[in-house]
């Protein structure tokens, strides 16, 4: 058996600006269902139609899911973070900068002593992600 455990990000509206940014920073493929062209499109307002009923990213192996929720629905993203593993420091690199643009760093990306590269950050849409890049292992005798 494999438990692979799949993250829901809740937006009030502007999720598929979110994810189109997410898609460019984490080299990802997007899929992308508006409330209009839904089963549901019935349970919210005609001005509500464009926005996003639901989409994922595919992310190497993983992947994440979205949506936009009407404000008697939506509640703030608290008490999780989205946690991006990778081997590679470029790409920790790359997918850091460009999940802090408009965002508020809450650790600058830095080598530590259990990661190549670990920083941490809230986004320009809420959301609070930690970059973590392994370590190389070091070669036992």
């Amino acid at each position: 058996m494999r438990l692979t455990p799949q993250l829901s990000l809740s937006f009030n509206g502007n999720c598929e600006a979110a994810f189109r940014h997410y898609e460019r920073c984490l080299d990802g493929s997007l899929y992308i269902l508006h409330w209009k062209d839904s089963p549901a499109a019935a349970e919210v307002p005609p001005e509500w139609g464009d926005k996003v009923y639901h989409a994922t990213l595919k992310i190497g192996d993983g992947a994440i899911s979205g949506n936009d929720l009407p404000d008697d629905r939506y509640q703030r993203p608290q008490g999780f973070e989205v946690i991006l593993q990778t081997d590679d420091p470029v790409f920790a690199e790359r997918a850091f900068d460009g999940l802090s643009e408009g965002g508020v760093v809450g650790m600058p990306l830095q080598e530590t002593f259990w990661a190549a590269r670990f920083g941490v950050v809230r986004d320009r849409f809420g959301m609070r992600w930690s970059v973590n890049c392994e370590a190389p292992v070091a070669a036992t005798r």
